[in-house]
């Protein structure tokens, strides 16, 4: 089987537990043709760089998938049909990621390193 990893953008108005069932179909999808999901990471709602179907934001997933291609094919299929889904990327890779990948680690950083030098602490709305 190939390893590959699936990156899709779900709009922004469905709901992070509708996100969650949403990868669930798909893992359903996939191990019913043969394949597997390693991995599964919420990215959260994330702004755009640019308008997707009138959408600002989106809630991004990251799936680290050991499957074959017919399978895949079959997932891609749903992703398609699904309304709820703007964009999604598969890439074949040699070998996946351990532990968390860059935009969590990067995230995970962000928090640690707290108030830039010398500019005020934001204020929390």
């Amino acid at each position: 089987m190939a390893l590959y990893e699936h990156v899709f953008i779900a709009r922004q108005e469905i709901s992070s537990s509708q996100v969650e069932n949403i990868v669930a179909d798909l893992t359903k999808v996939l191990e019913e043709n043969g394949g597997k999901v390693l991995k599964n990471e919420y990215w959260g709602l994330k702004t755009l760089a640019y308008k997707i179907k009138k959408n600002r934001k989106g809630h991004y997933v990251l799936l680290n998938l050991d499957t074959p291609y017919p399978a895949l094919a079959e997932m891609e299929r749903q992703v398609r049909l699904n309304e709820d889904i703007l964009r999604f990327m598969t890439v074949s890779v040699e070998e996946l990621e351990e532990g968390p990948s860059i935009v969590l680690r990067s995230k995970a950083d962000k928090e640690r390193r707290g108030p830039r030098g010398d500019r005020p602490a934001r204020k929390e709305a």
